[in-house]
């Protein structure tokens, strides 16, 4: 039963980060208009892609008989830069908005890095974790790429 708790405890942090990044462009969406309003369908992207990765974190906590997190970080294991890209979007450039993207980016590697850590983790959520890994990592150097544009 520990074991279970465990995982539950990392699937939760994942989806909460999963919340934090949506909560973030959803506010990015918001904010963005004039020269960033072409940003909007990258930005509706990773909150769609969020949503996936949540849900499945979701369906395997209901699995374990756990409960999944519903909020966002605001504590517990995982660094949460997330909460200030929401915070800072007014008013500023493109630069700043995809670099403050990037920030919030680089805590969602972190945190899947540190769930891939976990070494009671069972297979099959290790390579469910992964996957997503990969599919997050691929937008964090999108936004990398579009921010390094802007130099």
């Amino acid at each position: 039963m520990i074991q279970n708790e465990a995982t539950i405890e990392v699937l939760n942090d994942l989806i909460e980060i999963n919340n934090d990044r949506i909560a973030g462009y959803d506010k990015a969406i918001k904010e963005s208009t004039g020269e960033n309003a072409d940003l909007k369908e990258l930005f509706e992207h990773m909150v769609h892609e969020s949503h996936e990765c949540k849900m499945a974190l979701a369906t395997e906590v209901l699995v374990l008989k756990g409960e999944a997190a519903e909020g966002t970080t605001n504590s517990g294991k995982i660094y949460r830069a997330w909460m200030d890209v929401k915070a800072t979007f007014t008013g500023h450039d493109r630069h700043s908005i995809l670099a403050n993207c990037e920030k919030g980016e680089d805590a969602a590697q972190s945190a899947y890095k540190s769930a891939l850590a976990e070494e009671d983790l069972p297979k099959y959520l290790h390579d469910m974790i992964a996957e997503q890994q990969a599919k997050l990592k691929f937008s964090h150097d999108k936004i990398k790429m579009l921010r390094d544009m802007q130099s």
